[in-house]
């Protein structure tokens, strides 16, 4: 065994690979489809590109544990006489040469490493199994770094064990791409580690700043660090004020728009933007444009009873102390949303003519979040309210019958073969492709508001009223929060 095993294991894998490449290639002695070979070929190749991200996730638990087993071995042949710290240096050095890292990489690679095969063994066993990929690992070990054993379990099993008791909802992580997975389970550690949220707030006020970063062809990035309620309220004005503009005469993209919007805001009074070209009225600091922004906010947290975060839709979790401020203070950008005790999801809205109103757009950026086609990230204040089922052919316009896909995938709805599969109130929908494959889309992970000690357990009534009116639970809270 030993070396002979692993050269031999090798030459196995090099021999599948040149398989694949000449199934790839077209050039396999038994064609996918003798009936229809190109199709047959393009449902081939999905089916190698899924069998390739299973292989590449294996491989990278055999890299990570590989890893860890040169480090424990290297440091076991040096003795306790080589310095700590030298010791880990020459080992990442030694890892970053045989993987061609830089000694930053090679570093990074080996806590993750060690933390995955260490402390993480679901996160290890999903990886084998080509349930995750390694990007998803990588997140798994960044969220869980500050995180005590206890906690760190109990983030693993919520993302990775489908028994535990508050499971995630909807799309599988591992068919999630890593940076939305990295959103979601930092929305979870912010809700439930034991740190304080408001603390760690405080220190990142101090840090705020603005950076610049000099980029190829005569451009550059200009950043600003901020408080979230800030910044989102700006993107979303700076949204608001590009989509204003739109129009059959005007050429520039929405990303141009807003870098103009941007460079008119901070560089004039208001007048002609760097490149000539004029942004127009309503876009300088005097601007009548408001940008919307929800903040759900769990009503024990608003009332002052708890210290649960709230959400800032578009952004994530906000430390109790913003969102009372922002609801105090009758902020005209920002609409509150009272989230139910019971099982922390807001109401749904309805509605029988074809208008889309403006309270049912709001509950369909609260259930979806951002454009609900897999993978992608474009916030909801982009995105267009689209019913499922035509309305033309008897579709309804209530919340189960709409979606809010981006400019980009509902034009992909309408001129392929991607369709949107059915919602619920509570649910977005999911995508099936033009082969036939069905893709889930992400959810909304909604939680019941933490109970105060004490508070009395017949406080909340149960009956609701109809659709589109107040229930009973939010008459009873507005008239308990003017008290």
């Amino acid at each position: 065994m030993g070396k002979a095993a692993v050269a031999r294991a090798f030459g196995e894998i090099k021999a599948a690979l040149a398989v694949l490449n000449a199934e790839v290639d077209g050039a396999g002695s038994v064609p996918f489809s003798a009936a229809d070979p190109l199709g047959g070929l393009a449902d081939g190749c999905l089916e190698i590109l899924a069998g390739t991200r299973e292989v590449e996730a294996g491989i990278a638990a055999v890299k990570a544990k590989a890893a860890v087993g040169y480090a424990e071995s290297a440091a076991a042949v040096a003795g306790p006489d080589v310095p700590v710290q030298a010791q880990e240096t020459a080992v990442a050095a030694e890892i970053g040469c045989v993987l061609a890292l830089g000694p930053r990489a090679a570093g990074s690679f080996l806590v993750t490493s060690h933390a995955v095969t260490a402390t993480l063994p679901r996160t290890l066993e999903a990886l084998q199994a080509g349930a995750i990929s390694w990007s998803h690992a990588v997140v798994m070990a960044d969220e869980t770094a500050c995180l005590d054993p206890d906690g760190a379990a109990a983030l693993e099993a919520h993302f990775l064990d489908p028994d535990a008791p508050d499971p995630a909802r909807g799309c599988p992580v591992g068919q999630l791409p890593a940076h939305r997975f990295k959103a979601k389970a930092r929305t979870w550690r912010e809700r439930h580690q034991a740190g304080s949220i408001e603390q760690r707030h405080a220190k990142g006020v101090g840090d705020r700043r603005v950076e610049f970063r000099p980029d190829q062809d005569g451009m550059a990035w200009l950043s600003a660090y901020l408080p979230a309620d800030q910044a989102q309220a700006g993107w979303n004005r700076l949204t608001a004020a590009a989509r204003g503009r739109q129009g059959p005469d005007e050429t520039r993209s929405m990303p141009q728009l807003r870098a103009d919007t941007f460079a008119n805001a901070i560089l004039t009074n208001g007048g002609s933007t760097g490149n000539g070209a004029r942004v127009g009225a309503g876009t300088d600091q005097q601007s009548p444009i408001r940008a919307q922004v929800l903040v759900t906010v769990p009503v024990f947290s608003l009332l002052g009873q708890t210290d649960e975060p709230a959400m800032l839709v578009g952004y994530g979790p906000i430390p109790p102390p913003m969102a009372r401020r922002l609801v105090a203070g009758g902020a005209g950008s920002f609409y509150r949303v009272l989230v139910d005790p019971r099982d922390g999801a807001p109401l749904e809205i309805g509605r029988t003519s074809y208008r889309v109103t403006g309270a049912m757009r709001a509950w369909l950026r609260l259930r979806d979040g951002k454009c609900p086609f897999p993978g992608c990230s474009n916030n909801s204040l982009d995105n267009d309210a689209d019913h499922i089922l035509a309305w033309a052919n008897g579709g309804t316009t209530g919340i189960s019958n709409l979606g809010q896909p981006c400019p980009k995938h509902h034009k992909l709805r309408h001129t392929t073969a991607w369709k949107p599969t059915p919602a619920t109130k509570n649910e977005p929908p999911g995508w099936t492709s033009p082969t036939g494959r069905h893709y889930l889309s992400e959810h909304q992970d909604w939680e019941p508001a933490q109970w105060p000690p004490g508070w009395p357990s017949g406080f909340l009534p149960e009956a609701r009223n109809k659709p589109g009116e107040r229930s009973l639970l939010e008459d009873a809270l507005l008239q308990h929060l003017a008290v």
